[in-house]
């Protein structure tokens, strides 16, 4: 059975906290779902696992595609930044349309929530760059195989 560890992130903007490296130790691949900062953030985050990474609306000049999908333990993950899990674009409709994800990953509102709609499960692991106003910060743990996915919110 294939079962895979996936650290989520999003919304660095520049800032990696370190307490991300423990808490995203023994995970096998990091996808992070926007607003990096530097290209030098996902550097960092490839010294814990490889990485999938999306430009988010704050990323002018980093070589980040606004889109990728990628299959990891037997599920397909589509990320992107900026998604309205009830009004999704024209565009990205028409992409789970074709690409039948089971999770679309992404960023942008600094809230973490986890949602099914159709038969596929929105998500998004919340704000992981400096602390600011107060704000909660989090990332989060995905666990995965054939036959289930879980998450757990972790804070910062």
């Amino acid at each position: 059975m294939l079962k895979m560890k996936l650290g989520i992130i999003s919304d660095t903007h520049g800032f990696l906290d370190p307490i991300i490296f423990e808490l995203f130790a023994g995970v096998e691949h990091i996808l992070h779902a926007g607003d990096v900062g530097f290209s030098s953030l996902i550097l960092e985050l490839q010294t814990i696992a490889p990485v999938t990474a999306v430009y988010g609306n704050t990323d002018t000049g980093l070589p980040l595609r606004e889109m990728e999908i990628v299959e990891l333990a037997a599920r397909k993950f589509l990320v992107h930044h900026i998604v309205n899990p009830q009004a999704p674009s024209d565009r990205l409709r028409a992409r789970i349309a074709d690409e039948k994800p089971d999770v679309v990953i992404f960023g942008h509102t600094h809230k973490p929530l986890c949602e099914t709609i159709g038969g596929v499960m929105f998500f998004n692991p919340g704000y992981a760059g400096k602390p600011k106003f107060g704000a909660d910060r989090s990332v989060a743990i995905m666990r995965c195989d054939e036959k289930a996915i879980s998450h757990e919110f972790l804070a910062l």
